[in-house]
């Protein structure tokens, strides 16, 4: 794919902001490093809630969130909650969605591909039997996880699923469900 000339916006984005971040990263590598954070207290039941606000990110605490995000995840009745909140592996797909999307929107933008429309589906299989310890033979979480795309952009395919590739190998939550990521538990005094 080429880069084409940047326009003022491309899909809701500023691509002059693109490229100067890039540059800015290209120039100070410490400035993409970034700190992400959740604080998650449990409520009864199955009921738990996460609060978003800070984290760390271009060389400094950032500031810029007025209020914190909350988010509660909870459990269908069926799997003893009281359907409050998605559950977390609910989430997952969510975060999925939202990284692969973002990635897509923001490579098209810096390529110049004006997307008119873009939706997705997300489907994961899962096996309680795993969350349930009764079988050390199944997963604990998603066996396989199925997505798929509708673009609307007056580009021929071949460049649609030019940008499904690029947002799967840029995708920082695609990293993670599809290589899995190294996790410290511990527990506090």
């Amino acid at each position: 794919m080429t880069t084409a000339t940047p326009a003022a916006t491309c899909n809701g984005l500023s691509v002059e902001q693109i490229f100067s971040t890039v540059k800015a990263i290209r120039s100070q590598p410490g400035l993409a490093r970034f700190q992400f954070r959740n604080r998650n207290k449990w409520l009864g039941g199955g009921l738990n809630r996460s609060t978003i606000r800070d984290f760390y990110g271009a060389g400094q605490e950032d500031t810029s969130r007025a209020s914190a995000f909350v988010f509660d995840n909870d459990e269908p009745p069926v799997l003893l909650g009281e359907n409050r909140g998605a559950n977390p592996v609910e989430f997952v797909l969510h975060a999925l969605a939202g990284c692969l999307t973002t990635s897509m929107v923001l490579h098209a933008a810096a390529r110049g591909i004006a997307l008119d429309a873009v939706e997705s589906t997300f489907e994961g299989d899962l096996d309680v039997r795993g969350l349930l310890g009764l079988s050390d033979e199944v997963r604990n979480g998603y066996e396989r996880i199925r997505v798929k795309f509708r673009i609307e952009a007056d580009a021929p395919r071949e460049t649609l699923e030019e940008l499904v590739r690029v947002a799967q190998q840029r995708s920082p939550v695609f990293d993670v469900v599809s290589h899995g990521v190294p996790v410290e538990v511990t527990l506090e005094a």
